[in-house]
C-alpha cells in the first residue's frame, strides 16, 4: 500500500447559481473532504490507496463510499454507525475569503466524530508508506485527537507521517487551544504542509516561511505555501537547502480543494522519489488542476503531461499559464501521443 488517509468526508452540496444559501434554489450533490480528496487524486493517479474513516448507515454514507471506492480507493476500513449521520456542508458559489461567501456546515456529532484509537484499525492506518493526516481531525472531538496523537507517536511500525496543518478556527472552541494542538501534531510529523496565512492565524507568524521553521524545526520535510507566489520546502536541518518554487500563473475558478491537490501532488512526486524541485511544482501543478475546477475534487493532470512541465526550465516554468479545461485537454493529448 503507497498512503492510507484517515479523516471525515462529507457530503458537499454546491449550488447550481450564484447567491445567498437563502436564494438558492438547487444544489447539485458532491463530496468533500481532505483526507479523502488525497485519496481519491492519489488513486486516480495509480497509487494504491486506502482511506479509513467512519459514515452513517445511511444514504449520504452509502454515497460516499461508492463514490470515494469508484476513484479506486480502498474504502474497506470504513466503519457504518448505526447511531450518528454522515456529515453535509451546503456552500454558496462566491469565492472562500469574500462577504459573499457562506457555508453551512451540519457535521456536529457526525459518525466521523465519533473515532478513536479504541475502535480504528491501527494496524491498518499503519500499513503503507505513507500515512496522510490533517488538524480537522484532531478537531472533531477528543477521542478524534487521540486517535491522532496515538497514530502520530514513536513506534517501531509508524510509517512516514504526512500532516496537514489544515486550520480551521470555527471547529475549535478555543483559538489558543487549536493553535497548541495543531504545533504538537506538526512536530510530531515527517512531511508538513501549511499556509502561510495558517501559521499567521494560528501562531501569529509575520516573518515568512523562516519563522514557520523556526516554530517547526523537527519535520524532515516542511512546505510553506504562500499561495499564488510560490512554495518554501525546508528540508533536513544542516542536511538539504531550502528550495523555493514560484507557482504558475492559473486561471482561478474556484480555491476549494487547492491545498488538498498540492499534498497529494507533492506525495505523487514523493512517492517516486523524484528530486526536490519537482515535488514541489507537482504540487502547484496538482494544486492549479483543483483550481480550475468548481468542485471540491479535482482530477489530478495527465502524468506524462505534469512531468513534461515539471521538468521544464525556470523561464518557461515562470511563463506558464493554466485555465479552465487544461487537465482534460491535455489527458486527451497523452491518448494520442506514443
Amino acid at each position: 500500500m503507497d498512503v492510507v488517509t484517515l479523516g471525515e468526508s462529507m457530503v458537499t452540496f454546491l449550488p447550481t447559481r450564484p447567491g445567498r444559501l437563502a436564494d438558492v434554489p438547487s444544489f447539485e450533490r458532491s463530496i468533500g473532504g481532505a483526507e479523502s480528496n488525497v485519496a481519491c487524486m492519489l488513486a486516480a493517479a495509480g497509487h494504491s490507496v486506502r482511506w479509513i474513516s467512519r459514515v452513517g448507515a445511511d444514504g449520504f454514507g452509502d454515497h460516499l463510499v461508492e463514490r470515494i471506492g469508484a476513484y479506486g480507493v480502498d474504502v474497506t476500513h470504513v466503519d457504518r454507525d448505526p447511531h450518528r449521520p454522515t456529515g453535509v456542508y451546503f456552500r454558496t458559489a462566491g469565492e472562500r475569503g469574500t462577504d459573499a461567501h457562506e457555508v453551512a456546515y451540519y457535521r456536529a456529532g457526525s459518525a466521523a466524530s465519533a473515532m478513536s484509537p479504541a475502535d480504528v484499525d491501527l494496524t491498518a492506518a499503519r500499513s503503507a508508506r505513507i500515512l496522510h493526516l490533517s488538524g480537522i481531525t484532531a478537531a472533531l472531538s477528543p477521542d478524534c485527537l487521540a486517535l491522532l496523537l496515538e497514530l502520530t507517536a514513536p513506534a517501531p511500525d509508524r510509517p512516514l507521517i504526512s500532516f496537514d496543518v489544515n486550520h480551521r478556527p470555527g471547529l475549535w472552541c478555543s483559538s489558543e487551544r487549536g493553535a497548541e494542538v495543531l504545533r504538537e501534531l506538526a512536530r510530531r510529523a515527517d512531511i508538513v504542509f501549511v499556509g502561510a496565512d495558517e501559521a499567521r492565524e494560528a501562531w501569529g507568524v509575520a516573518g515568512g516561511a523562516e519563522e514557520v521553521r523556526g516554530l517547526l524545526p523537527e519535520p524532515d520535510v516542511l512546505v510553506v505555501k504562500d499561495g499564488e507566489r510560490g512554495a518554501t520546502l525546508f528540508g533536513s536541518p544542516g542536511r538539504a537547502p531550502v528550495t523555493f518554487v514560484t507557482a504558475p500563473h492559473v486561471n482561478v475558478v474556484a480555491t476549494t480543494g487547492a491545498g488538498d491537490a498540492f499534498a497529494a501532488g507533492f506525495l505523487h512526486a514523493t512517492l517516486r522519489d523524484l528530486p526536490v524541485r519537482a515535488r514541489l511544482r507537482h504540487g502547484h501543478l496538482w494544486a492549479a488542476a483543483a483550481l480550475t475546477t468548481p468542485a471540491d475534487l479535482a482530477a489530478p493532470p495527465a502524468p506524462g503531461h505534469a512531468d513534461r512541465l515539471a521538468a521544464l526550465d525556470d523561464t518557461a516554468w515562470g511563463t506558464l499559464r493554466l485555465g479552465p479545461g487544461w487537465t482534460r485537454a491535455e489527458a486527451e493529448e497523452e491518448v494520442r501521443t506514443p
